[in-house]
C-alpha cells in the first residue's frame, strides 16, 4: 500500500483501525491521539504502575511503593523541534512525586527518557496564568541536572 495514493478519507481511516488495533491490544486506553496513551502504557510497563482512569487528576500511575507518577509525552519534527511538554496542572498540590517524560523523534523513536522529581520540576517550569498551569521545556540545564534520572534504557528494552 502506498500511503500517497490513498485519499485522505482513506488516511483518516487508517488512522482510525491503527488507533482501534492499538486499543485492543490494551496499548492505548482512549480514541485521542495515541502519544499521550502509548507514553503512558510505555512508562508503566517499565516501571511496573498501575494505570489509574482518565480522569484521575494530578498522576497517571501509582508504583509498588506508592509512588505517584504523572507522566507526559512529546513528539518532535523537523517542522516542530518544540520539546514543551503539556501543561503540568495543581503543581502546587504536590498530586505527583515524580514526573515521567518522555520525547520521541518524528518515528516514535525514543530521545530522551526521565524521571524528573517534582521538586525539581517546580525548578525548571514557568508557570503561566494565560493557561493556569506550569510549563517545563526539556533542554537545557535540566537534561544535565543529576537529580533527573534516565530511564531510556530501560524504556527501550
Amino acid at each position: 500500500m502506498k500511503l500517497s495514493e490513498l485519499t485522505v478519507q482513506e488516511l483518516l481511516q487508517l488512522q482510525a483501525s491503527a488507533t482501534n488495533e492499538l486499543k485492543a491490544r490494551g496499548v492505548v486506553r482512549t480514541q485521542n491521539n495515541p502519544l499521550g496513551d502509548y507514553t503512558e502504557w510505555l512508562v508503566a510497563r517499565t516501571l511496573d504502575l498501575e494505570l489509574q482512569s482518565n480522569s484521575k487528576a494530578g498522576y497517571d500511575g501509582i508504583g509498588k511503593d506508592g509512588m505517584r507518577v504523572q507522566v507526559k509525552g512529546r513528539r518532535v519534527t523537523p517542522t516542530n523541534n518544540s520539546r514543551q511538554l503539556s501543561a503540568i496542572r495543581k503543581y502546587a498540590e504536590k498530586d505527583f512525586d515524580v514526573l515521567a517524560a518522555v520525547i520521541y523523534d518524528e518515528h516514535f523513536n525514543i530521545i530522551e527518557a526521565l524521571l524528573i522529581p517534582h521538586e525539581v520540576v517546580g525548578e525548571y517550569a514557568s508557570y503561566r496564568e494565560h493557561v493556569n498551569a506550569h510549563i517545563l521545556i526539556l533542554k537545557g540545564p535540566i537534561l544535565r541536572d543529576p537529580r533527573v534520572q534516565s530511564i531510556k534504557e530501560a524504556v527501550c528494552s
